[in-house]
């Protein structure tokens, strides 16, 4: 829908004298009012309404103009649509010189009120946008968004990350909402924020985000910066900038918010009195609100929309239409959705995970430095029961070492990193028991003896049944045997020429399992029974030559 109009009506002001209402399908002209488009749904999700962003800018009258998105974000009652509802007066009253209306009417658009309850839900859009001639005569849709305010008592840091940054993906001009200073709490969660919205988007050599405006309302301190654009703009000079004596994290934070955006501006709004503040029926009347409020919002609002001041929406240096910035909420939506991005965490969090993260790694180093001294690269080979002892013993050792640090975020929180901890000794402990294993010579030999043993047994079957006249059986051996002596040949080349280290690695593993079936003891008791076997038939086929005493004495017995 599109709609331009410059009269005012009762009900907030706004007549609807010079409608211009458009679409593929016509419909009945509405009031128009804020529309829900990012929906907060239950268990902390979000939800696009396409349906309602499709009917607001993809009417023909806008679809294919270039679109200007305005958005205020910050946190929850600090009078973002408070402010926003005073900007709608102006955009429907931009050719009144007295576009704040009647000092006794109320103020009506987006949903606001007083109390310490949130309002505003997820992010909201005007029904009707603005056509607007720039100075150079290119008409613009101008589109206004009222976000969410963060750090309510009903959304996780999450919850607000994705507001702020999808308001900030989406509009072109963002103005932060801030009460009282500039605090630096305020610039590490616009830090925060902005990289979670960066991380969404396509890589580019372009800053990703237009115009960041700090609004700083119910400032006190006229005195140091006047209020307005002048000062904002010394005093946000002073809380940006950036010297070598800050501490490096200061540092990274400036450096960052000024990598993100290619305009940054400051407004300094005073106060709009105590009745506005205390009395729970204000409704916005312009007689209820100091002069010296009103006196400065005549020069925000302009400063904020007038023709010459608002920035068209880019994405990677194009510029966007009101069908392309559909699109690209529903892209970007879709990636908030989705669990490609990290979930963004509170500083006590961040801060517990690192604390006990280190606590795990000092553990795991003394556990390490100690085994090394035990069973190290230069240490002689460790009987594989004391290996376990002394491995069992500083296990128990690490463990009491870190459950000794005294971390954040309590005993449940540190308990998934006490068993990250044992995991990671075990696994280092199975590394010692290799390199351990290694310095075995008897085990270095596993392998060849092993073939040996195949080859022995094999040549001895072999002969054998070959003897006794089963032939199949004996070349069914010789061609093991035969496998089995170019295997082992393979094996020394391999370990001599250090290639095809893979292959190798199966003849380790199929030689362990014919080494695993028995022990030695085993084997050589086979292979004794097996000679043993083969002597008996040697001697039944081929007798020993008899002595003259064994023949006499036979023939006493006949």
């Amino acid at each position: 829908m599109a709609k331009i109009q410059k009269d005012r009506n009762s009900w907030g002001g706004f007549s609807e004298k010079t409608n211009e209402w458009s679409s593929e399908e016509e419909e009945p002209v509405k009031k128009a009012g804020p529309v829900q488009v990012l929906v907060v749904k239950d268990h902390h999700s979000f939800e696009l309404d396409e349906t309602a962003l499709n009917r607001i800018l993809l009417s023909e009258a806008v679809r294919d103009k270039e679109v200007v998105a305005v958005s205020v974000a910050g946190a929850f009652r600090k009078g973002k649509s408070f402010l926003m509802d005073f900007m709608l007066r102006y955009m429907y009253s931009q050719e009144s010189v007295d576009w704040v209306g009647d000092y006794n009417e109320p103020l009506t658009g987006f949903s606001w009120r007083g109390g310490s309850e949130r309002e505003t839900t997820g992010i909201q859009i005007w029904s009707e946008v603005f056509l607007i001639n720039k100075p150079d005569g290119k008409k613009v849709a101008v589109l206004l968004m009222d976000t969410q305010g963060t750090f309510d008592s009903q959304s996780t840091l999450r919850d607000s990350a994705t507001v702020f940054a999808l308001s900030t993906m989406i509009s072109s001009i963002q103005v932060y909402n801030l009460s009282q200073n500039v605090q630096e709490d305020d610039l590490q969660h616009l830090q925060l924020f902005t990289e979670y919205g960066r991380l969404a988007m396509e890589e580019t050599f372009l800053k990703p985000f237009q115009s960041l405006i700090f609004l700083v309302r119910d400032w006190s301190f006229p005195y140091e910066f006047s209020y307005g654009s002048d000062g904002g703009s010394k005093f946000l000079e002073k809380r940006l900038k950036v010297s070598g004596n800050q501490h490096e994290e200061l540092q990274n934070v400036r450096k960052h918010i000024h990598s993100c955006f290619t305009k940054i501006s400051c407004f300094l709004l005073p106060h709009p009195g105590l009745k506005v503040a205390t009395n729970p029926n204000f409704d916005g009347k312009l007689k209820e609100i100091d002069d010296e409020f009103i006196k400065n919002l005549k020069i925000l609002i302009p400063w904020l929309l007038s023709p010459e001041s608002l920035d068209i929406k880019e994405i990677n240096g194009n510029k966007i239409t009101c069908r392309g910035l559909v699109e690209y909420f529903k892209a970007y939506i879709k990636i908030y959705q989705g669990e490609e991005l990290p979930h963004p965490k509170s500083m006590l969090q961040a801060t517990a995970e690192a604390n006990n993260l280190a606590a795990v790694a000092n553990a795991k180093d003394t556990y390490n430095k100690k085994m090394e001294e035990i069973c190290g690269g230069d240490k002689p080979f460790l009987a594989p029961n004391d290996l376990q002892t002394k491995h069992l013993e500083l296990k128990e050792e690490s463990v009491k070492l870190f459950r000794g640090v005294k971390k954040m975020g309590g005993e449940e929180f540190s308990r998934r990193y006490l068993q990250q901890l044992e995991n990671e000794i075990d696994e280092l402990y199975m590394q010692y028991i290799k390199h351990n294993d290694s310095k075995n010579i008897f085990h270095a030999a596993r392998t060849p003896a092993t073939l040996f043993v195949v080859i022995f047994i094999t040549y001895v079957i072999a002969g054998v049944t070959g003897f006794i006249g089963l032939d199949i059986i004996a070349s069914l051996c010789n061609m093991i045997m035969g496998l089995t002596l170019i295997t082992l040949c393979t094996w020394a080349y391999i370990r001599y020429s250090g290639e095809y280290r893979e292959l190798g690695a199966v003849i380790d593993q199929v030689a362990a399992a014919l080494w695993d079936q028995g022990t030695t003891n085993e084997a050589l008791y086979k292979l004794y029974n097996a000679a043993a076997t083969h002597r008996h038939l040697y001697h039944q086929a081929f007798p020993a030559p008899k002595s003259e005493s064994t023949e006499q004495s036979e023939k006493k017995k006949t």
